[in-house]
């Protein structure tokens, strides 16, 4: 259904649209289709007027996501389009057919990974989810440092690529971002080597494999990270209160803009019923307008980190 209402839309866009010319400006057009992208984006093109757009700009959900008529031609008339691919982007398909890839540069993050992509799975706790042909990668890229650092310059070369004039300003932009990415990945690293238990209990989905296997995490979850449940059924409620129990954890991890219902919930049927409830933040609805100096990739790790910290009692 996904791909015959974007295929729908193309062929709108083709009637309506004979040609597209690239515009009078000199200066690129960045598309992306995730927040993490575009504040990549927005930091290494620091010093240049290029334009960045982000797609789900309306606080959307990348699982839901289906690109309107002005979305397409968005893309259709950028110079580089960036997406994280997997099932919640399959649309992308049968847009870069309409796209001439020739003028339009393409990054798929998944792609740039290669073999530190990983395939989804349920984390202990978590209800199964139904049974699919396809085994898809895990979309949540964004939640490595590692990832961050090898998809940072796959955009920086591909921006010098497209725009050979600014190659030097997007170079040291990444230059001095990878840096800070380093110097952050290595206080994670610095912080979980000083936790004698790493394990965290998450009442909510969770997106976080990336991270959890960067610095093997133990995780237990109620729903997977792409998972479309609400509910936690009874089962899952009782395992999550037991692992509670038995491991003797202090806090229970909730996403951004969580009710907490559910995370409560856990905690009362809990012998000690006093846990406290702590937030990791997965970027996932952010829009354009969020962006700014508190509210970046690097400053949103740095209160993951945090949180991390606390959970697991690191130093």
């Amino acid at each position: 259904m996904k791909k015959l209402l974007t295929a729908c839309l193309c062929l709108l866009i083709c009637s309506a649209c004979a040609s597209e010319a690239q515009g009078a400006d000199d200066h690129l057009t960045v598309v992306t289709t995730v927040w993490s992208a575009y504040d990549w984006c927005m930091t290494l093109q620091e010093g240049t007027e290029n334009e960045t757009v982000l797609l789900l700009d309306n606080g959307g959900d990348i699982h839901s996501f289906q690109p309107s008529v002005d979305d397409i031609l968005k893309i259709r008339s950028a110079d580089v389009f960036i997406y994280v691919g997997g099932e919640s982007e399959t649309w992308v398909d049968d847009v870069l057919k309409q796209v001439d890839l020739n003028r339009t540069k393409v990054i798929e993050l998944l792609d740039v990974l290669d073999t530190r992509a990983l395939e989804e799975e349920n984390p202990e706790g978590a209800a199964a989810e139904e049974e699919e042909e396809e085994n898809w990668y895990d979309e949540h890229v964004w939640l490595s440092l590692i990832n961050a650092s090898l998809l940072t310059q796959e955009i920086a070369d591909t921006l010098a690529e497209a725009d050979p004039e600014h190659e030097r300003v997007y170079q040291q932009n990444c230059s001095t971002y990878l840096e800070q990415l380093n110097s952050l990945e290595q206080q994670y690293q610095t912080m979980v080597q000083s936790c004698s238990d790493r394990v965290i209990l998450f009442a909510d989905r969770f997106p976080f494999r990336y991270l959890a296997e960067d610095y093997d995490i133990k995780c237990y979850a109620a729903f997977a990270g792409c998972s479309a449940e609400t509910e936690a059924s009874f089962e899952t409620v009782t395992f999550l209160t037991d692992r509670l129990d038995d491991l003797g954890l202090d806090c229970v991890l909730v996403l951004e803009e969580s009710d907490e219902k559910l995370a409560k919930t856990i905690i009362n049927a809990s012998k000690d019923h006093n846990q406290k409830i702590l937030t990791l933040h997965s970027m996932q609805k952010l829009t354009s307008r969020d962006r700014n100096d508190e509210v970046t990739y690097l400053n949103l790790m740095k209160e993951n980190l945090e949180v991390l910290k606390e959970a697991m009692h690191g130093e």
